[in-house]
């Protein structure tokens, strides 16, 4: 049988990338089949009109480390947001400020209705818990739904109302914060030690830093897999490829399509609207949450201004973040969205241009308590078939570094066998 390369990655995320630059590091010849039009998977950027759009809002944590060992992070001109958070509580805007990094701002926020001083004490608590405890040992606490370990930490519910509801819903989309409480202590650790930023050009400037360091010929994009027979693949335009080994890097719900032995992984839903401004809301590179519950947005941000290359001279970007997909239509949102904002920003929202919505139906996957941690999980599927993905280790940016990285560990050693 003729063999075509060494190994067939399907899929051109962040995970299929990552598994595809180190086995050619390594010396193999590999082929990444993306079924789209372009890499990046999830993690993509549009261009209008001078404005980039992140398909949903995304941020990196620089303290990811994955990222920080694959990624060049002054070639991706990282701009940082403000280590904080305006929360919208009783109608009004209130700071809460990281202590360490913003002293003198918690302490301008001590009498903001958001924390009391045993609330305060009790986050200084759980940061020195999640910054000493080695992130293996992490992956093995006890689990349960993030909001029973809040609970049991002893936050009042003034607190989790007010602040970790509204922010860990955005970030693991689900608003009644039944995520794992392992993934929570992580993700508060990854915050605690480092910056969420922006790259300059978007966040596809992640994937495309990591292609770059793959033969661009190498990298088959529109390239649709219908099927995977042992260790060929075939395409839709009827074309065969054989390999020495297959890795599917799609989404969870893809790969279960390929391998029918493979559970449908169930996955969280975002939507995401983007606005045109003349002015932005906000002046500074910060995020603000939705606490009073009073409309869609959980949360807003001016991309911006935290990075000016995401708009044109003169003209601001505006993010908004809806938890999930409405079961409403694009125009009754955006209607919806608009007199939310305009109770918090005054009439000029409703001159604010809509430039584009976006519904992401599969954004992150679901990861309850009593998940299995990545390296516990299988990789290998079938001879010759692996897998990676976020879904395979932690529904993060580095969960999917993460797994691409094991995963090509494993061919690796399979293949040298």
């Amino acid at each position: 049988m003729v063999i075509d390369c060494d190994t067939i990655v399907v899929g051109a995320g962040l995970a299929g990338l990552c598994c595809a630059r180190r086995l050619a590091a390594r010396g193999l010849d590999v082929m990444v089949l993306e079924a789209s039009d372009g890499i990046g998977g999830r993690v993509r950027t549009d261009e209008m009109h001078g404005f980039r759009m992140d398909r949903g809002f995304q941020v990196l944590l620089t303290a990811y480390p994955e990222a920080q060992e694959s990624l060049d992070y002054g070639d991706l001109g990282l701009r940082p947001f403000y280590a904080g958070a305006l929360i919208r509580c009783d109608g009004a805007f209130h700071r809460l400020a990281d202590p360490w990094r913003h002293p003198w701002d918690a302490f301008l926020s001590v009498l903001a209705p958001i924390s009391g001083a045993r609330d305060k004490l009790r986050i200084a608590r759980l940061r020195r818990r999640v910054l000493t405890t080695e992130l293996s040992a992490m992956f093995a606490l006890r689990d349960v739904s993030a909001m029973e370990f809040l609970r049991e930490f002893g936050f009042s519910p003034e607190v989790i109302q007010r602040f970790f509801r509204p922010f860990f819903s955005g970030v693991f989309l689900e608003s009644e914060l039944q995520t794992s409480s392992r993934m929570l202590q992580f993700v508060f650790r990854m915050f605690a030690s480092g910056d969420a930023a922006l790259p300059a050009a978007g966040m596809e400037a992640i994937p495309r830093q990591l292609a770059a360091r793959l033969p661009a010929e190498r990298i088959r994009l529109q390239a649709v897999v219908t099927a995977i027979d042992g260790t060929s693949v075939l395409l839709a335009s009827g074309e065969r490829l054989r390999a020495r080994a297959i890795v599917l890097a799609t989404d969870g719900p893809a790969a279960a399509r390929l391998v029918e032995e493979l559970p449908v992984p169930a996955s969280r839903s975002v939507t995401c609207v983007y606005f045109a401004a003349d002015k932005p809301p906000v002046e500074e590179p910060i995020l603000l949450l939705n606490a009073d519950g009073d409309g869609p947005v959980n949360n807003l941000c001016v991309p911006s201004v935290v990075a000016p290359s995401y708009a044109p001279r003169g003209a601001a970007l505006i993010s908004a973040s809806v938890v999930e997909m409405p079961a409403v239509s694009d125009a009754d949102l955006e209607r919806q969205i608009r007199d939310q904002l305009s109770r918090w920003f005054g009439s000029a929202v409703q001159r604010w241009e809509h430039l584009r919505t976006y519904r992401v139906a599969h954004a992150l996957p679901v990861i309850e308590p009593r998940w299995t941690p990545g390296p516990d999980r299988p990789i290998q599927v079938r001879p010759g078939t692996y897998l990676c993905g976020d879904y395979c280790e932690n529904p993060s940016i580095q969960g999917a570094m993460a797994s691409g990285r094991r995963a090509a560990e494993r061919v690796q050693d399979e293949l040298q066998r």
